[in-house]
Parts: structure tokens; C-alpha cells; sequence
């Protein structure tokens, strides 16, 4: 199929799709006219690259992670189990700052308002 069809099933845009070929996550064909071809197996592709972005993962880490998934994202490569481990370390240590930064924003915010501004009269 054609980037056309292709951004109108996967509702990525045509940058994107030129993004994640540029980072080895999407190999199309290419046609004799310079054309990308895209195979129907693609489609799933994005998809699961768009999950695993999702889960906070960068698209290096997808390079590594996409070819030892299975279409539900079953891990099928031993080593691919150690490093999504430690992606998940990674994820849950920026959910913890982001939870005290929450908390910090949150005293801010229930604070009273003090005015600082006085009367010039």
C-alpha cells in the first residue's frame, strides 16, 4: 500500500512514518518510481510501535524491543526481558519525581494567597 493508505489505516502521519523509517523501525519497499511500498504486516507494525511509545519507551529502545515481540507484544528474545526491566526502572523512577513535583505543586496551589502588593495611598 501507498503512504496514503498507510496514514489513513494506522492514523499516522506521513512524517512520522518517514521518522520511524529514518530510525529503522519501518523498512518499506521501495517501488522503481522512489514510491514507498507498504506491506500489510506494516500496519501492525506502527501499531506496536505507537504501544510501546506510549509506555514510554524512545524509539533506539523500540529498535531493539520490535523484532523480539510478538504481534500482542509477547517478548520472545531472552534478553529482550533484562532490558525492558530496566526500561521499566526508568519509567517508575520518572513517575516517582514526577509524583513529588505533583505534591510540591500541590502545597503551592493549597496555599493562601498572600498579598504582596500594598497600598500605595
Amino acid at each position: 500500500m501507498r503512504m496514503g493508505e498507510m496514514v489513513a489505516r494506522t492514523g499516522v502521519s506521513e512524517r512520522l512514518l518517514r521518522y520511524y523509517e529514518d530510525q529503522g523501525l519501518l523498512t518499506p519497499e521501495r517501488l522503481a518510481s522512489g514510491y514507498r511500498e507498504y506491506a500489510e504486516s506494516d500496519v501492525d507494525v506502527v501499531a506496536r510501535i505507537r504501544t510501546l511509545l506510549a509506555a514510554g519507551l524512545s524509539t533506539a529502545t523500540i529498535s531493539q524491543v520490535l523484532p523480539c515481540v510478538t504481534a500482542k507484544l509477547e517478548p520472545r528474545c531472552e534478553v529482550l526481558i533484562d532490558q525492558l526491566h530496566q526500561e521499566r526502572d526508568r519509567i517508575t523512577a520518572s513517575i516517582t519525581a514526577l509524583e513529588e513535583s505533583r505534591r510540591l505543586l500541590d502545597g503551592v496551589l493549597s496555599a493562601p494567597v498572600v498579598n504582596s502588593v500594598t497600598d500605595a495611598d
